[in-house]
This record gives structure tokens, sequence and C-alpha cells, in this order.
């Protein structure tokens, strides 16, 4: 049975990087979150099949996560992560694309924007990270994640406000994904603690995020227990051309617990720019 969490493999730049690369239409970018065993597909499953509807998703595996292949040195830092989005993107020859970051992926294309703000349309924040906060011991706990069944449980119970998306079979699935060979490496490689430095290297300058011209739709969980709703007030504060949208009873998982509305909220967001050139 073949596996949904792998798409293509791409040899980007000499990295061999697994992409899901479907629809049509203008390109839409999506960059997952970093929790234990994340992949494109975990984070993207319930909204990439309505977005390919218009547009063209592309969603990797990033540098060090899923099946996308790991750097023999395990460094990792927003530089590479950065870089490997447009060698991507050079390799897909897309010269714009819309970009869409789910929160340590929110700091990405945060950070992309500002450095390439050519290569970006539109820009969507969920969750985001990017701003000054101090680390919740929610994703201190995501991050120094020691795999074990009990703990992904654990992890769950933080992620979603929604309880009943939250069961053994889910923990079970994202146990054994957390488990493949060469993912824990990895991802205790990214975040030793202690982690506030961590959430401090991943931040933009305050004058870099005003500069932005590009519109940006910030969405956020109101009960999310990992990354504080402040950090989108503060981006919705910054980002000249923002509009935040705060989605009640719900934790850090916006695209999964509110998936329909989510999809929804972004499809009618980027189709803006379709009206808008027509």
């Amino acid at each position: 049975m073949s596996n949904p969490e792998i798409g293509k493999l791409i040899d980007v730049k000499g990295v061999q990087t697994n992409v899901h690369d479907t629809g049509k239409g203008f390109p839409v970018f999506m960059i997952h979150g970093s929790g234990p065993g994340a992949t494109a597909w975990a984070n993207w499953r319930l909204v990439m099949p309505a977005l390919s509807q218009q547009c063209r998703v592309i969603a990797p595996d990033m540098l060090g996560f899923g099946f996308t292949e790991r750097p023999k040195d395990q460094q990792y830092n927003m530089d590479r992560w950065i870089q490997h989005c447009i060698d991507l993107l050079d390799t897909l020859g897309i010269e714009q694309t819309d970009l869409v970051g789910n929160s340590f992926g929110g700091a990405l294309a945060l950070a992309l924007t500002i450095r390439h703000p050519q290569r970006v349309r539109r820009l969507v924040l969920m969750g985001s990270v990017g701003v000054p906060f101090e680390i919740t011991s929610a994703l201190d706990e995501v991050w120094g994640y020691q795999p074990s069944f009990e703990t992904m449980r654990r992890l769950l119970d933080l992620f979603a406000y929604d309880r009943s998306l939250v069961n053994d079979e889910l923990a079970e699935l994202r146990y054994q994904a957390s488990i493949r060979p060469g993912f824990q490496e990895s991802f205790a490689a990214m975040f030793p603690a202690p982690r506030q430095r961590w959430v401090d290297a991943m931040l933009s300058q305050e004058e870099d995020i005003r500069a932005l011209k590009q519109e940006t739709l910030i969405i956020h969980g109101r009960e999310d227990q990992v990354i504080p709703l402040q950090t989108s007030l503060t981006l919705a504060q910054w980002i000249d051309n923002a509009q935040l949208h705060v989605f009640g009873h719900c934790g850090h998982w916006t695209q999964i617990e509110h998936s329909a509305r989510f999809t929804q909220l972004v499809s009618h967001f980027l189709s803006e720019s379709y009206q808008q050139q027509s």
C-alpha cells in the first residue's frame, strides 16, 4: 500500500525533497509546522484537495522533516530552510507564489517574504512564530519530545482544543511516524534545550515586518496553548496590509480543527488577487 505522505521526490540542488504538487493555476507554497513526525501531508491533508481546485498546491517536507533527505551535518537554521524553499521554487521554475506558513512554517514564510519580496504575491500566517514571545510550556514540550506513545498522546492534547479529534489511533499513527528511521535524530538536533533561543532565532525584525507590502491573512486559534494568540495580534498591528481571523474553540490546529472554514477563508483570500488581475 502506498504511503500518502510521499508525493514526488525532486532533486533540489542535490537534496532529495519530498513534494506534494497538485492542481493547476497560480501556485501556493505551503510550509508545515515543526511538531515531532511532522510532514507536509500530515499538516495539509485536509486542505490540499480543496485548494488544488483553484491553485497549484506545492507542499514540501522541509529540510530535516518527513521524507526529505537529511543533511549529514544535522545543522538546521533559518538561512538553510529558507534557501531550501527558494531552491525548490527555482527547480520548479516558479517565479512568484502565494505563501502559507504554519507555526514554525509561519516564521519561515515571514522571513522568506522579507528577504525575497518579489517571489511572494500574498502571504498567509497561521499560529505563526516570528515575533518575540516567551516560550510556552507546551512548545517547550513539543520541541523536547522524546518518543513514546504516552508522550505523543499528551502532545496531541496540547495541540487540539476539540478532544474528539484526539484519540489513541491518531496518537499511535503520529508516534509511529516520529520513530521512522532518521526522524527523531534530526528532530532532536533542531531544538535542543534551552529552547527560548530557537524562538528568538526565528524572529524577524519589527522594521522589516512593518515594511512588508504583501496582502497578509493572519489566522490563529483562540485557545492555542503552543503559540500565544498575542503573536498574531502583534503581526496584525505591524503588517500594514493585514487582516486577522481568530477561530474560537480552536487550539493550534486551525487547518485541522476548522478545516472547511480554514480552506474557505484561504481560498477567498487568494482568489481576491485573481479578481483584481482580471
